[in-house]
């Protein structure tokens, strides 16, 4: 009797949250399918999981109308490179993460080759684009989201989805305050301000400058002591002063803050989940920002006022991303006996528990199986 041969699966995210996320996929697809062929078009993370990266995600990831346009070419060879592994039927199921303009076109050219199709972290349509999910729903066969609301949005729209919680609570507790500040050299009794711009080149460069100089501006005030900024490898912080660039996780210097300044994203969750009292920034090219406020359909931007459906921490986007409106937001939530300081732990407390349960990575592996009839 000859073995039945492990499934065939790609896993495919285009920026490094979606490759956070797809390592947690790809153990979990290990645990259960020891003998799956498991390709990634993914990064670092991915790789370290166990899945072999057939397509390098460096350099892909964009946001914005205007940004998107410099990416295209690389886009549209690496669509026509994935259409034609459909078509060899490479693949028995393909797991795709976040990153919803391509992987819309990779999920259509996916089910018209017959593979089945997993969406995972679903594309945020409810904010600007809810004319797009019919055009979702004919294209995958399962969409699993990770937040709270996501699931009756799309139910109302006629899309079946599952509600498998968020992958961030999943994550190993982050270290205490007194540890992290151990593990930095900083010493105790310390004020810090935490910097997260951005993981993205794009994002860096247009909000690096307002960060650094609203934490300048605050450290000449002696609001704080210590600014530390979330740094990637290969980001560029040009003239950072006083402030430390600390490349590598973030998590410990979320946890070593008193209060960050944070680029609107996947962050806010995690600095929600640290206990973090934060503010949230984020600016794009102005034709970008001019077309998102024509289509937008959510009050707000950051994704912890967007789970506890009420303003728990300042938002200040484009314009308003400036040193001194930033640093004149900071400056409360650097007192942990200020009022809006509680506020924000309050509201922080909602999120938690409105995340769901861990297990989030176990959940979207029990659906893979279900596609995979296995």
């Amino acid at each position: 009797m000859i073995a039945r041969a492990g499934p065939r699966i790609l896993v495919s995210a285009g920026e490094p949250s979606g490759d956070l996320h797809g390592a947690g996929v790809v153990r979990a697809l290990r645990d259960r399918y020891p003998e799956a062929a498991i390709e990634a078009l993914g990064g670092p993370r991915m790789a370290q999981a166990g899945a072999s990266v057939r397509y390098p995600m460096e350099g892909l990831a964009a946001f914005g109308v205007v940004e998107i346009v410099s990416k295209l070419g690389a886009h549209w060879r690496l669509l026509r490179s994935l259409r034609q592994d459909f078509r060899a039927k490479r693949y028995d199921l393909v797991i795709l993460i976040d990153y919803p303009g391509f992987h819309l076109r990779v999920a259509e050219a996916a089910r018209a080759a017959g593979t089945k199709v997993l969406y995972y972290i679903a594309p945020q349509l409810w904010a600007w684009r809810p004319e797009r999910a019919r055009r979702l729903a004919a294209a995958v066969d399962r969409l699993a989201v990770v937040l709270p609301f996501e699931q009756p949005f799309f139910g109302r729209l006629g899309l079946r989805s599952d509600y498998v919680g968020h992958p961030l609570v999943d994550r190993a507790a982050s270290p205490t305050k007194a540890a992290a500040r151990e593990l930095l050299g900083i010493p105790p009794g310390s004020t810090v301000l935490g910097l997260f711009p951005g993981s993205r080149a794009q994002e860096i460069k247009r909000l690096w400058g307002p960060f650094r100089d609203a934490a300048a501006q605050l450290l000449r005030e002696s609001r704080c002591d210590r600014v530390i900024v979330a740094g990637t490898e290969w980001g560029d912080y040009p003239d950072p002063g006083p402030a430390e660039i600390v490349r590598g996780d973030p998590s410990r210097l979320l946890a070593a803050a008193d209060a960050a300044l944070v680029k609107s994203g996947t962050t806010t969750l995690e600095a929600a989940l640290a206990g973090t009292p934060m503010v949230v920034a984020y600016k794009v090219h102005p034709l970008t920002y001019r077309v998102f406020q024509r289509v937008r359909t959510v009050e707000w931007v950051s994704l912890v006022n967007l789970v506890a459906e009420r303003e728990v921490v300042p938002e200040l986007l484009q314009d308003r991303a400036e040193a001194g409106p930033l640093a004149e937001a900071l400056r409360p939530l650097l007192d942990p006996g200020d009022p809006r300081t509680a506020a924000q732990h309050e509201g922080f407390a909602l999120v938690r528990r409105r995340l769901g349960e861990p297990g989030a990575t176990t959940r979207v592996v029990a659906l893979a199986g279900e596609l995979l009839g296995a």
